[in-house]
C-alpha cells in the first residue's frame, strides 16, 4: 500500500482510529536495522498508522518500514525548503489518510510546518523538545540562537509538549511560563536489562593493550559535544597515569579539527579516533573500559551516559541532561578542573 498514490480510494474516517503524521530530520530511519528504526516500529503499536516525513534530499526513497508505518523524504534540494516541501507533503496525507494527530520532532524547522498544518486543519499539535534550550550554552552559536527562536515562538502553540528530562521541563515552566499539565517527560528508551546481559565480543584493554587505564567517549564530533575539553585535559591526565588512552568513537564536522588539536598538543600515541560501531560492540566497549567520559555543553537526555551506567562503567560527565539523575561525577567545563575529577577517578 504507497499512501501517497493518488489513484487510491481516500478513507472514511473512523471514530476508534489513530492515525499520526510526524514531522522529523532523523535520516537514519532509511536505514533498516538501526535503533531509530526499532523505536519507532515498537511505538507504532500504540497507533492505527504512523506516516513520517523527513526533511532528506532527492538521495532517499518513499518506504514502508512496518505494517503501519511509512516513511517520505521531502527530496529537497535546498535545506530553506525543508518546512515548505515537509508542509505541502504533509497536507497531501491528511487528506488521503485521514489523519487525526500530528508531532513534530524539534521545535525548530519541524515545527514550522507543523503549526502551520494544525492552523489549516484544527488537529492536535505535539512538539517534542531533546536538546536543552534553556542551557546558557545552547545559544552559542549563531545556528543555535535562530533555533531556541523558533522554539521559543512555537513552543506556546503546542497542544502538548513531550521532553526527554526533568531539567528541560523546568525550563519550560520556569522559563516560558508554559503550563506543566501540557507537559509529559518520556525520556529516550534504553534497554538496560538488554545491555547488562549483551556479552563482551571485544575488549578494549586487549584491543589496545599500550594503555593500562582506557577513557572511552561516544559522541558526535561537533561543537556542542566540546571534545576539545577532553584533550586539552589529557595532558594533565598523563602526567599522573602516562600510560592512559583516551579512545573516541563517533564521526562529525569537527573531526579533522579534532585530529589537529591531538597533535598540537603531542597526544597522537595517547589518543585513538574510531568510526562509529555497531551497539553491541560499543556496549563491549562501555564494558572493558575504565572511565567513559562526556564532555558536552548541553544535552537535553544523554542516552551514552544511561548506556554506559547499565554496563558498569564508571563516567564523569559535565552537568548536562540526566547526568545528576543517574549519579555521574561532575567536571567543570575547564581542563585543569575537569583533568583532576579524572585522575581521582582513575586512582
Amino acid at each position: 500500500m504507497n499512501p501517497t498514490d493518488s489513484s487510491q480510494p481516500k478513507m472514511q474516517p473512523q471514530s476508534q482510529s489513530k492515525r499520526l503524521l510526524s514531522l522529523g530530520t532523523d535520516r537514519l530511519l532509511f536505514e533498516e536495522g538501526s535503533s531509530v528504526r526499532d523505536r519507532i516500529l515498537g511505538y507504532a503499536r500504540d497507533w492505527d498508522e504512523i506516516h513520517i516525513i523527513v526533511s532528506a534530499d532527492k538521495n532517499f526513497t518513499e518506504t514502508a518500514i512496518g505494517n503501519n508505518v511509512w516513511i517520505y523524504p521531502t527530496r529537497s534540494k535546498v535545506k530553506a525548503f525543508y518546512p515548505l516541501h515537509m508542509r505541502n507533503l504533509g497536507r497531501f496525507i491528511i487528506k488521503r489518510r485521514n489523519i487525526t494527530n500530528i508531532t513534530c520532532q524539534d521545535p525548530f524547522l519541524t515545527a514550522i510546518a507543523g503549526v502551520g498544518l494544525k492552523k489549516e486543519f484544527g488537529l492536535p499539535l505535539e512538539i517534542q523538545v531533546h536538546t536543552d534550550i534553556g542551557s546558557p550554552n545552547y545559544p552559542r552559536t549563531v545556528g543555535n540562537k535562530i533555533r531556541k527562536a523558533l522554539a521559543l515562538s512555537y513552543l506556546p502553540k503546542a497542544d502538548s509538549i513531550r521532553v526527554v528530562s526533568g531539567r528541560v521541563k523546568k525550563y519550560l515552566v520556569e522559563g516560558l511560563a508554559i503550563s506543566e499539565s501540557k507537559i509529559t517527560v518520556r525520556p529516550i528508551a534504553v534497554d538496560v536489562e538488554k545491555i547488562k546481559n549483551t556479552p563482551v565480543t571485544v575488549d578494549l584493554r586487549k584491543k589496545y593493550p599500550q594503555f593500562d587505564k582506557i577513557i572511552l567517549m561516544a559522541s558526535r564530533l561537533t561543537e556542542e559535544k566540546n571534545i576539545g575539553l577532553a584533550l586539552r585535559a589529557l595532558p594533565a591526565v598523563l602526567r599522573l597515569c602516562p600510560k592512559a588512552g583516551l579512545v573516541i568513537v563517533g564521526r562529525g564536522p569537527k573531526e579533522t579539527e579534532l585530529k589537529k588539536l591531538t597533535q598540537k598538543l603531542g597526544l597522537a600515541e595517547s589518543v585513538v579516533f574510531e568510526d562509529w560501531i555497531d551497539p553491541a560492540t560499543l556496549v563491549s566497549y562501555y564494558k572493558t573500559s575504565d572511565l567513559f567520559l562526556n564532555t558536552s555543553l548541553f544535552e537535553g537526555y544523554g542516552m551514552t551516559l544511561v548506556e554506559a551506567k547499565a554496563a558498569g562503567c564508571m563516567i564523569v560527565s559535565t552537568d548536562v541532561g540526566v547526568a545528576r539523575d543517574i549519579g555521574t561525577r561532575i567536571i567543570p567545563d575547564d581542563s585543569d578542573g575537569a583533568a583532576s575529577v579524572i585522575c581521582d577517578m582513575l586512582k
